[in-house]
This record gives C-alpha cells, sequence and structure tokens, in this order.
C-alpha cells in the first residue's frame, strides 16, 4: 500500500513548529547529551565542592588572626595561619584547575556531538525546507547558539554551583555565629532575586533579538559570497555591504538595547548588594562598641556578608544567562524537531534486481504551497527500460519540478509515481536514490580534489573507491585528458564550487560522477549551453556514451537533445499537450512547433532542415 501522500502545503518543505515561549525543558533536553560524561562531572563536582569548601573557611582563618596572633601578639601562630593559608590555596588552586578541565573538556565533547547532530539532522531534511530558510541563519545557528550553550556548560554551571555553595555556607556560618546580623544580610536577598527575574525576562528578550538579527547579518554576508560572481558583474559591493551594514545596524541596536539592560540590572545588584554589607558594617560597628563582638568575628562576619552578597548577585547574573542559553536551546532543538516531510516508509518494499529503470507517473498532481496554483496538473507518463524521453515546454511548465519528484525531493499531492513497477513511497529512499543520477544544467563540485568530487557519487555508499574506477568514470566522461595535464592530476584542488575549471571541465566531472554511481535512471537536464563549441562537443560525446542502455529523462532546451530522444513530452501548465517523436510533432503544428520555431536555435533547425 502505497504511503499517504503529503497534504497540500505541506509539500515545500518541513513542518513548522510553533514558537512558544522559552522553557526549562529545552536546556534539560540537553541531559541525554551530558549523560554519558557524568563521571567527569561527578569528579569535577567533587573538587568544586572541596574548593569551595577552603574559600569558606578563609573567614573564620582571618578572625582567628584577627583576635588571637595580632591581640596577642603571638608571631609564631601569625607564621603558621600564614603557612597554612598558602596550603590552602594551593590546594584550592589546584582542585579549581582539575574542575575546569574536566568541565571545559566535557562542553567542548557535548556541543561537537550536538553540532554533528543538529549538521547530520539538517541535511537529512527535504529540500523544501531550504527554500524556507537562509544558509546563513542555519550556520548561525550551528555555531552562536550551540557556542551560547558551551559557555553555559563549561563556566556558568560550575559558576553556578559555586555561588549557591557560597550563598548555602556563608548563611549557615553567619546564622550560627550571629543571628541578628544575619537577619540583616538577608533583608536584601528579596530585592536582587526580584531584580533578577524583572531583568531576567528582559534579557532573554533582548539576547533572542541580538541572536535572530546576527542570523540575518550572517545569511546576507554567506549569500553575497556565494554569488561573488554576480554581485561583481553588475558591480554591486558597495549595496552589498550597505545591505550588510544595514543588518549590522540592526545587530548593534538590539546589542545596545540588551546592554542598557545589563547596565542597569548590574547597576541594581551591585547597589542593593554592596548597601546591605554597608548596614551590616554598620549594625556589627555598634556590637564591637558596646564590646558584644570582637573586631575578628566582625571582619570575618563582613567576608560572609561578602560572599552572600557577590554569591546572590553572581546567582542573579547567571540567571541572565541562562536566559540567553535557553533561548539559543530552543532555537537549536526547534531545528532538531523539524520532521521531514519525505521518509522512507515504515515497511519499505527493496528494488528488485537488476533495476531497469522504468518510470511512471500515473495521474500526478503537485503543489508546491497551498495558496499557489498546481505545479503538475494530472500528468501521466511513461518510461520503459532504457527508453529516452525528452521533457519540452515553455518556462513554468513543469519540468524541473517531475525531475524532482523522481528522486523523491517533494512528494506528490495527488496520484503515484513508480520505479521499476513499484510505488516510489513505498521503498528505502537510499535505493531509490542511488538508483538515479543527475547531470544538472550547473554542475556542482565541492571544494577538495577532482579525485573526492568524482568518488563524491559512492559517498552514501561508505565504500572506498579504487583509483582504476575513478580514472575509467573520467575516461568514460572525456574528463582525463584535461585531468592529466594539471599540475597535481586527480589531486588538483578545484576550489570552492569548483570555481578553478572551466564551465565544460566542471560539466564532464559531473558526468564522470554520474558514470561512477552506474544508475539504472538519468535525469539530465540541458548541460551544454553555455559552453563553447569544441567544450560541447567533448560533452555531448560523454553524454552520448552515459545515457547508452540507461533509462533517461532529459530537460531539452535543445534541438540536438530533442534528436537523441526516444519520444518528447510537451508540457504546458503543468499537463501533457503533446506526446511523439520530433518529426512527428513538428507536422502536428501544436505546441511544439511553436516552440521549435521560437525557441530553439536557428543554426539547429537549419541542420535539421538539411537532413
Amino acid at each position: 500500500m502505497a504511503a499517504t501522500a503529503v497534504q497540500p502545503g505541506e509539500a515545500a518543505g518541513e513542518v513548522k513548529k510553533d514558537r512558544k515561549p522559552v522553557s526549562p525543558k529545552a536546556l534539560a533536553r540537553l541531559f541525554p547529551r551530558v549523560k554519558p560524561y557524568l563521571g567527569h562531572i561527578a569528579l569535577a563536582t567533587v573538587c568544586l565542592l572541596a574548593a569551595s569548601a577552603a574559600g569558606l573557611a578563609f573567614p573564620a582563618i582571618v578572625a582567628v588572626l584577627l583576635d588571637t596572633a595580632f591581640q596577642h601578639g603571638n608571631s609564631r601562630l601569625l607564621n603558621e595561619i600564614t603557612l597554612g593559608l598558602l596550603l590552602l590555596f594551593a590546594v584550592q588552586a589546584s582542585l579549581n584547575m582539575v574542575q575546569v578541565y574536566l568541565l571545559t573538556a566535557t562542553a567542548e565533547r557535548v556541543i561537537a556531538k550536538l553540532r554533528t547532530d543538529l549538521f547530520a539532522h539538517l541535511v537529512h531534511l527535504s529540500p523544501g525546507f531550504f527554500t524556507d530558510r537562509r544558509t546563513g541563519e542555519l550556520t548561525s545557528r550551528l555555531s552562536s547558539d550551540t557556542s551560547v550553550l558551551q559557555t553555559v556548560l563549561s563556566t556558568n554551571l560550575s559558576e553556578f554551583t559555586r555561588q549557591s555553595i557560597f550563598l548555602i555556607g556563608a548563611l549557615v556560618l553567619l546564622t550560627i555565629k550571629q543571628p541578628a546580623l544575619t537577619g540583616t544580610t538577608l533583608a536584601v536577598v528579596p530585592l536582587v532575586v526580584g531584580a533578577a527575574f524583572l531583568f531576567g525576562r528582559m534579557l532573554r528578550r533582548a539576547s533572542t533579538g541580538v541572536q535572530d538579527r546576527i542570523a540575518e547579518a550572517t545569511g546576507t554576508a554567506d549569500e553575497a559570497f556565494a554569488q561573488i560572481r554576480m554581485v561583481q558583474s553588475f558591480t554591486a559591493e558597495a549595496e552589498e555591504s550597505r545591505k550588510y551594514d544595514r543588518h549590522l545596524s540592526d545587530v548593534v541596536r538590539a546589542a545596545v538595547e540588551r546592554a542598557k539592560i545589563r547596565g542597569v540590572f548590574f547597576g541594581a545588584l551591585t547597589f542593593f548588594g554592596f548597601s546591605g554589607v554597608v548596614i551590616v558594617l554598620w549594625e556589627g560597628g555598634r556590637l564591637v562598641l558596646a564590646g558584644q563582638l570582637t573586631a575578628g568575628a566582625l571582619v570575618s562576619f563582613l567576608l560572609y556578608a561578602l560572599y552572600v552578597a557577590g554569591a546572590v548577585a553572581s546567582l542573579a547574573s547567571l540567571f541572565g544567562a541562562y536566559q540567553e542559553a535557553a533561548g539559543a536551546a530552543r532555537r537549536i532543538f526547534e531545528l532538531l524537531d523539524t520532521t521531514p516531510t519525505v521518509v522512507d516508509p515504515v515497511s519499505p518494499i527493496a528494488l528488485p534486481r537488476p533495476r531497469r529503470g522504468e518510470v511512471g507517473l500515473e495521474h500526478v498532481h503537485f503543489k508546491y504551497q497551498p495558496d499557489l496554483p498546481d505545479a503538475l496538473d494530472d500528468v501521466s507518463l511513461h518510461i520503459g527500460p532504457g527508453e529516452i524521453v525528452a521533457l519540452v515546454g515553455p518556462s513554468g511548465a513543469g519540468k524541473t519540478t517531475i525531475a524532482s519528484l523522481l528522486p523523491r525531493f517533494w512528494d506528490v499531492t495527488g496520484g503515484r509515481i513508480t520505479f521499476d513497477g513499484i510505488d516510489v513511497r513505498d521503498m528505502p529512499l537510499r535505493e531509490l536514490r542511488e538508483s538515479i543520477g543527475v547531470v544538472p544544467q550547473e554542475p556542482t563540485l565541492f571544494s577538495g580534489s577532482i579525485r573526492e568530487n568524482i568518488a563524491y557519487a559512492v559517498a552514501g555508499r561508505s565504500v572506498s573507491v579504487p583509483d582504476s574506477a575513478i580514472e575509467s568514470a573520467a575516461l568514460a566522461a572525456n574528463a582525463h585528458e584535461f585531468i592529466v595535464r594539471l599540475p597535481l592530476g586527480y589531486d588538483t584542488a578545484v576550489g570552492e564550487r569548483g570555481v578553478k575549471l572551466s564551465g565544460g571541465q566542471r560539466q564532464r566531472l559531473a558526468i564522470a560522477r554520474v558514470f561512477l554511481k552506474d544508475p539504472a535512471l538519468v535525469i539530465l537536464d540541458e548541460a551544454t549551453s553555455s559552453l563553447d563549441s569544441e567544450s560541447e562537443r567533448l560533452v555531448e560525446e560523454a553524454m552520448e556514451e552515459l545515457l547508452r542502455g540507461r533509462s533517461t529523462l532529459i530537460i531539452a532546451h535543445r534541438l540536438s537533445t530533442v534528436l537523441r530522444a526516444d519520444r518528447v513530452v510537451v508540457l504546458e501548465h503543468g499537463r501533457v499537450v503533446e506526446t511523439g517523436r520530433h518529426a512527428d510533432l513538428l507536422d502536428a503544428e501544436g505546441t511544439y512547433a511553436k516552440l521549435y520555431r521560437g525557441q530553439f536555435r536557428a543554426g539547429d533547425r537549419v541542420a535539421l532542415e538539411s537532413l
């Protein structure tokens, strides 16, 4: 039974998740990724507890120093206390070193795995998802948002634990020593906590705005870099710079607004915290003057009070950082929760071998968005094993849409498509796509060597490709001759998107890649429209060899391609309006005859008419 057709409106991309307020659950979802490192975290926690305990012992030792060593002039005790403090701080430093290393290393591994998972998830999403998202935005999520989470795991988490220990430990010791002064110290806590919640929410919204604007700016830059030749050919460098500057101005405005909130926030925390210390100092001083408290005890109490004030201020600050991290986590997991519209069936049917490459479109309907007209309207088409079929029609007729539906980059919204007699929605995506090779009009190469680009044909099979197979594919594609003339031969770097090679060279590498893949069906988007005559001849010869014995669907732009086809299918407004051989369609004086006279090159027509 075929899989359920995608509902209208879902074909263009992935299922969108509604944006929800930041929830603690967003950060809690990191726990499964942290779980494998709980042993490291436990050891880091023990080190942190011990180091914090050493810190809490310092004010008590200072009290002894003031009340005993100084008051009685005991130099020996002074030396012993000083030496003890040095040893104490040496131990504390060692513990902090171990703790920082363990947490930082753990954070690096967790975030690296998160980035890997996010990237792996994104590359498995259907092409429609990427029509609604800018590349720069996605790379920003991979880099800046994950960096925010990395800071939380490596720094903020340990600082939160440390300040919590200082707060609780100092309060306990204060209560034991001077309950009356403890009440004065705690009076400032509600003010600090209230400020943290008030400004924390504002910081979260402001930080989310900054990150979103950074993503927009990154998207603009990425787009300009990707189309640098187009930018420079129209001398639009200044315009692109202005666009980027406008986005950066938005970033700066949002960041300045966030800075204002942070400034007021930290100013309020500083005032409330140290005002409490001043009041404690005033009240404690009165007790010292009354003889109810020693000077050493007062200094010790003040230090503990500073611990409390510092801890409350730090925890309030960390609450703001938590809000920023929660927003980043929400954006990341929003992407991870995005589900593809094109998925493997629950009970897949394996393709029989050998694969024949027989294709059938049965009353196919398709639309990209629910509010758009049908891109395909009741299209039926058959490609027999080894048959070459050319798709012809004006721009927007639906030719590229059919070529995209065959490997299930989208799913039909009505009807069905079969491959070797099996509904494509019932077979594993990997098997279907391994059976189809695409030679695009604009070939896509990756930065790397020529060898790596040809071998990319079998990258999904996780197998090593012998050099002989790569060279055989290059020979068949008429590419070997120009490759061996390059300084490093097959190890020559092609540059980003293959910019170091000519159009004809890139096209022959794309054909070599399909030769190595050895598919049952080839989808050929006319590949010679922008080449010089010699490159065109070499590419035509390579394609002639490639198509021999394979089922082929050609998106035809040129007469030479049409003449190669066994059958021509004419599309108009998403419907099949004519089918037949070239000569028969010319005699019919229909849509094809008009396209032939109006769109195909005059030289091609003369060549045909001379036959």
